[in-house]
């Protein structure tokens, strides 16, 4: 069986084929980072006109590589939600449009499903059940998974997602979007811990995370040196990021600890574009692996958003016989509860 995965939900336009037994047999990804960089964020109408500019040439693209035909494809799965409401729209017509030419189901995926299923296509791969920490932009929660299609949410965040509070953090320390990966950077250069920032909802108990206070600390943290008379150095900066970036890696850490106690789940698994961070990595994987545990994270190239996961997870999906009923889905709400449960 071999699927063909359609990435749309924000600001990148991915597209993949997965085949039951070869696995993963190519996938593309197109960033808009450049395009949105101008305005220090996602503007939905550009992304949703530049996924119509560049979708069809990537299925193209990714078909070339795989070697294949639309003959030889089994399914065409696409994200159906959550995401930006135009975006979505373009990857779920054109998916929806191409199963109906090429006489193949249609395969509505979910965005965070996706994600969390996304190390199965590693080798090794984690064995089931496990806990899934999803870190990125849009989302910060740890879910229990029992299998593929049942899944119960943990903890979620109440207000700025991870990966929201780095670009916010990192746009306040100068730095260019998307800011992320600068602010990890920088990091690497800093001094640890000569800030003493938050560690939130770490002395509550419970799973959900907030992240708008550490962000509001380090804001207060920053204007304090700017307004120094040595202004803020370049010192004070990478200090800042170090300090930051210690904040949300042990709160993750510890969160996800927690989880695994609550679960007594023995494997956990990163997936989302903080998936990437190699802090975050690092730290896991020694804490998990002092206490005999095991941490996954798929390869840094699938962390962010891509057709790969999309692939996968649509492949999963139509085994079970859930296709879509020939109707465009575009849902830019969607709880990964809802999500029905695989047959057997």
């Amino acid at each position: 069986m071999r699927v063909l995965g359609i990435e749309t939900s924000c600001d990148e336009t991915g597209v993949a084929v997965y085949d039951a037994v070869q696995g993963l047999m190519a996938h593309e990804v197109y960033s808009q980072i450049e395009l949105h960089a101008r305005y220090g964020g996602v503007v939905p109408e550009l992304a949703s006109r530049d996924h119509i500019r560049k979708l069809l040439p990537l299925v193209e693209a990714t078909l070339d590589q795989a070697g294949l035909n639309p003959a030889d494809l089994d399914g065409v799965a696409y994200t159906a939600g959550p995401g930006l409401i135009g975006a979505l729209l373009v990857g779920s017509t054109v998916a929806e449009g191409l199963a109906m030419g090429w006489g193949i189901p249609a395969v509505p995926v979910h965005h965070l499903e996706a994600h969390l299923l996304t190390p199965m296509l590693e080798d090794p791969a984690p064995q089931l059940p496990f806990v899934a920490l999803l870190v990125s932009g849009g989302h910060t929660m740890l879910v229990d998974v029992a299998e593929p299609g049942r899944y119960r949410i943990l903890g979620q965040t109440l207000d700025d997602a991870a990966g929201e509070a780095f670009d916010k953090t990192a746009k306040l320390l100068g730095l260019p979007y998307p800011g992320g990966a600068a602010l990890a950077e920088l990091a690497t250069r800093g001094q640890s811990a000569r800030f003493d920032f938050p560690r939130p909802m770490l002395k509550k108990p419970g799973l959900d995370f907030s992240f708008s206070g550490l962000k509001t600390a380090v804001m207060m943290v920053v204007r304090e040196r700017e307004a120094s008379p040595q202004g803020l150095t370049e010192e004070d900066r990478a200090d800042i990021a170090r300090s930051f970036e210690e904040a949300v890696v042990e709160t993750l850490v510890k969160k996800s600890l927690r989880a695994l106690d609550a679960t007594g789940r023995k494997t956990i698994v990163v997936a989302g574009g903080v998936g990437a961070n190699r802090s975050l990595r690092e730290q896991l994987k020694s804490t998990l692996e002092a206490q005999g545990g095991e941490v996954f994270y798929p390869r840094p190239a699938l962390c962010t958003d891509n057709g790969a996961m999309v692939a996968y997870a649509g492949f999963v999906r139509l085994q079970a016989g859930q296709v879509s009923d020939g109707e465009v889905r575009a849902q830019p709400r969607w709880e990964l509860e809802e999500l029905p449960a695989l047959a057997g």
